[in-house]
């Protein structure tokens, strides 16, 4: 009795543990998966972390994120409402920064640091919390893919995303403190959360029906779900505010689906009852947490509550025109015309009554949401491109997934054609995945998102074959028959073998390995460093005692004309926008512009301007010009503005300029983008000496050519002329740092007919592993001559003073007319390099001259008086000289005899003093 007692405990226990396995093994499956995920996204993390305790990060957005993330832990749970730290001499509102990505970030580090973290803390809680976000992505994948395709076509999606090695792996792996892996979970649970709210309202009574008879039980749980729904789309748009396109995406949803349940004799009061209700929680939700009132899609202001209860007040105006049209007994087939006409009505009013609103919207749509409406300045953002070579991209990206994914769509879409089979879920899903193809397709960027309906598609297509196989339910691990195990294998290995080597091009793993600290970041850190300890802080330029009015950290009000007040001794600094944030994390410094892309105009302006009179006008209108675009201005109108500045706006100024090598080679186009300039404005065909390479010979010969090189008007920009020529014959400018990396330049250009015509591929660029290949792989094309010449060196980073300069000012006994030549040798400490300072002027009718120069010869100020501590020191004074032109030597009679020296302390450049030679 024992015994038979004992072994029917040990089979009652046996069938327990098999139920609990049945039941439960898709758990440890998914734990397995994220693990994979996250140790892939964490491969590089010892590239990131030092013994040095110094910041790395990739990408320039993830510095800023870092200053917000540094923010909220000193001023927890708060979000940095104002910047001034960055565009200068306005600071900015950042909406986008500074969200529930940075909130999730500062609160982990917290509670690791016990409440007091250290930097090193939280740097160590952002390297690893973006890759455990985008492991988790896991989990809405799953679920939605089993909703789908049953658990197995949910776990197939699951293995696919974890294999994915494209732009979602790049977004989510250490280093990259971006919110992209945040935007991606949180959206996935958003249309999750609303999938489960649309079945629960599917799958009851009439909601008026229930509310009449009065069943609080049915009615809570529908009421509950759709709260939660709310409160998932809400939690998206807290993390990302232009998230107000998944707003947009389920409105477009509730037009159709709820026009087609009509037209099926259904219930669509459920749904909208369901689309109310959370489009109405994410409307309060969004509207207590507004912290500005401009209209704008990347601001918390109130586009985002606008929009929701926009689409819920749509939700119940359908449900209330369906139940009359009903009543009344109406042509169902004339409800969806019905609806249609009334938003066709609505945009025209829409766009007359708010404008500025309707301009939103339709900036939003256009170059993000659908391929059209590119503005030239946003493709110079190389994300924000549509992908070229469409089949070799995609491939890339998935590998045949895609097209499986475009498959499983096609199925589904047929599937709900069929009314029998028709549930608002699946509508949903074919609606999202419509919307993020478009995106997908229009800008690079948006392929992190389409990694989860790529995955989920093929989740229903894998269910959708293995039911086929044996119309047996594939969300049951037992009852698959052979038949369906082999299209499982089938179908697994299409979508398996292409990301796995050798097959894959680049697999997962060797992504995630090849992840690294931003270059430009390391490029610029030295300088930075330099800039912060050899430069006063702001608030402290010219002795004045304004510092702690700038606290780094410190809180700042949305000033109503978005135009801070900078106290006195603040300044800016001038660079391109890819370098902004760089300047403002590691430098601690302000700049004009940043990769929001504010103030570019004006720094283009600013680089591009082909004399220093027109630059200097460009920086004086800045502060009573701030946001517009100068490049469209002429001298007299900048002039102009530049009068009109006031007490407030003239102490302003823009105090220093760092040019960097990608500035004065690639990024050049980029940066004359957001000019008039015509395309070959910057260069033209001249005779040069070139190293040429004939169809495949590896040996170059020297030859003269006539071939694209850039032209005197990229001279005379002010950008080339303190990039190549070190300020020489400038007056407001003056070296003070060179970094001690140096970039080689070279110009190259390739010819298809023997050297007749020259097309350019790099002018004037910085030699790159991206050049060496160019070049390299057209020394393999028998038909191309490379040409490769204006080979030449430069150090990586430039930092340059603003400066009143000096006036030398003498008498000569010379000709009206003669050239006066002052010239000073200057050494730079960093890079032990020496260069001559040259200026000139010429000699009046009474025999004087004046000229202005930037540099000093001797040191009388420094960063305790509010100054620079210059690392680029003279050798010796001033040497003046006198030149005739109209004589065939020097007025003297030697060229070597100089008639005066003059010595220039750095008091006579910063206070517009004289000096007589």
């Amino acid at each position: 009795m024992g015994e038979r007692t004992e072994r029917a405990d040990r089979t009652r226990g046996s069938s327990l543990v098999l139920e609990a396995l049945k039941r439960w093994y898709h758990l440890p499956l998914l734990a397995i998966a994220m693990l994979f995920m996250f140790w892939v996204r964490v491969q590089s993390y010892d590239d990131f972390v030092f013994d040095d305790g110094a910041i790395r990060l990739r990408a320039v957005d993830s510095w800023y994120h870092w200053r917000t993330t540094m923010y909220t832990v000193h001023n927890w749970p708060a979000t940095m409402p104002y910047d001034p730290w960055t565009a200068y001499p306005t600071g900015t509102y950042v909406g986008q920064f500074g969200t529930l990505f940075d909130q999730i970030i500062a609160t982990v580090a917290l509670i690791v640091g016990r409440g007091d973290p250290t930097q090193q803390t939280v740097f160590l809680v952002a390297l690893l919390t973006v890759p455990a976000l985008g492991a988790l992505v896991v989990v809405p994948t799953y679920y939605i893919g089993a909703r789908l395709g049953g658990r197995i076509g949910g776990l197939a999606g699951v293995v696919l995303l974890a294999l994915f090695p494209g732009l979602f792996l790049n977004r989510t792996t250490t280093g990259m403190l971006q919110h992209h892996g945040a935007e991606v979970l949180f959206m996935s649970i958003a249309v999750l959360a609303m999938m489960v709210a649309l079945r629960v309202a599917e799958s009851g009574d009439s909601v008026y029906e229930t509310i009449a008879v009065r069943d609080h039980g049915r009615f809570g749980r529908l009421v509950l779900y759709s709260v939660l729904a709310g409160l998932a789309i809400t939690l998206y748009i807290w993390v990302w505010p232009p998230g107000i396109v998944l707003i947009g995406i389920l409105g477009f949803f509730f037009v159709i689906e709820l026009s087609v349940e009509f037209g099926r004799g259904g219930r669509p009061e459920n749904l909208a009852f369901v689309g109310a209700v959370a489009l109405g929680v994410t409307g309060a939700l969004t509207l207590a947490t507004m912290e500005v009132t401009r209209i704008s899609s990347t601001n918390a202001g109130p586009l985002q509550p606008l929009l929701a209860f926009v689409v819920a007040l749509g939700c119940a105006f359908m449900a209330w025109l369906a139940r009359g049209w009903r009543r009344r007994g109406l042509d169902e087939r004339y409800y969806p015309a019905a609806i249609t006409g009334v938003i066709f009505v609505s945009i025209p009013i829409v766009a007359l009554l708010l404008p500025e609103l309707w301009g939103t919207i339709v900036q939003t749509v256009s170059g993000r949401l659908l391929p059209f409406g590119y503005s030239t300045t946003a493709l110079t953002v190389q994300e924000a491109q549509p992908p070229d070579a469409f089949n070799r991209f995609v491939y890339r990206q998935y590998g045949l997934a895609f097209y499986t994914a475009m498959i499983g769509l096609a199925v589904l879409v047929a599937r709900l054609v069929r009314t029998a089979d028709h549930r608002s879920e699946h509508v949903l899903i074919v609606v999202w995945t419509l919307f993020l193809t478009s995106m997908a397709f229009t800008q690079i960027r948006f392929h992190y998102y389409y990694v989860v309906p790529i995955a989920v598609l093929n989740a229903y297509l894998i269910g959708w074959a293995i039911d086929r196989a044996g119309r047996i339910d594939g969300s049951r691990l037992r009852g698959i028959d052979g038949h369906q195990a082999l299209v499982l294998l089938v179908l697994l290995t299409i979508l398996v073998v292409p990301l796995m080597p050798p097959v894959a091009e680049t697999t997962v793993v060797e992504a995630g390995q090849t992840t690294s600290p931003s270059r430009d970041a390391m490029f610029w850190k030295s300088s930075n460093a330099w800039l912060e300890t050899n430069s006063p802080a702001p608030g402290a330029w010219g002795g004045a005692d304004n510092e702690d009015e700038l606290a780094y950290y410190g809180t700042y009000d949305v000033p109503e004309d978005r135009d801070f007040a900078y106290p006195e001794g603040s300044y800016g600094v001038m660079s391109w926008w890819d370098y902004g944030h760089l300047i403002t994390v590691q430098a601690e410094r302000i700049p004009h512009t940043n990769p929001f892309q504010q103030n570019a105009s004006s720094a283009a302006a600013f680089l591009t301007a082909d004399s220093e009179q027109r630059a200097e006008l460009v920086l004086e209108a800045l502060p009573a010009a701030a946001g517009g675009n100068p490049t469209t201005l002429e001298d007299g109108e900048l002039a102009a503005i530049a009068d009109e500045r006031t007490a407030q706006q003239e102490d302003e100024e823009i105090r220093y300029v760092m040019i960097h090598d990608e500035m004065a080679g690639q990024k050049f186009e980029d940066i004359t983008a957001y000019t008039d300039a015509e395309d070959d404005a910057y260069w033209s065909h001249r005779k040069v000496e070139a190293e040429v390479y004939e169809g495949t010979t590896t040996e170059a010969e020297t030859e003269t050519i006539t071939a694209p090189s850039r032209n005197q008007a990229y001279a005379d920009t002010t950008l080339s002329r303190l990039y190549h020529n070190d300020a020489d014959g400038m007056e407001h400018y003056r070296l003070i740092h060179e970094d001690d990396q140096v970039s080689q330049f070279a110009t190259v250009a390739v010819s298809y007919d023997s050297g007749e015509s020259w097309q350019p591929l790099f002018l004037n660029e910085k030699v790159t592993a991206h050049v060496r290949e160019t070049v390299s792989d057209l020394q393999e094309d028998p038909e191309a001559s490379v040409a490769v010449y204006d080979v030449h060196q430069r150090p990586s980073v430039k930092t340059y003073e603003r400066v009143e300069g000096a006036r030398l000012t003498g008498s000569v006994d010379a000709p009206e007319g003669s050239i006066v030549t002052a010239e000073v040798d200057l050494t730079t400490t960093q890079y032990d390099r020496t260069f001559t300072y040259t200026q000139t002027a010429r000699v009046d009718e009474n025999g004087e001259f004046a000229m202005r120069v930037p540099y000093a010869t001797e040191e009388d100020r420094g960063v305790e008086e509010g100054y620079t501590d210059s690392d680029v020191a003279a050798d010796g004074r001033y040497r003046v000289s006198v030149e005739d032109e109209s004589a065939e030597e020097d007025v003297f009679g030697n060229q070597d005899e100089f008639v005066g020296t003059a010595e220039v302390p750095e008091s006579a450049i910063y206070d517009d003093e004289t000096v007589e030679v």
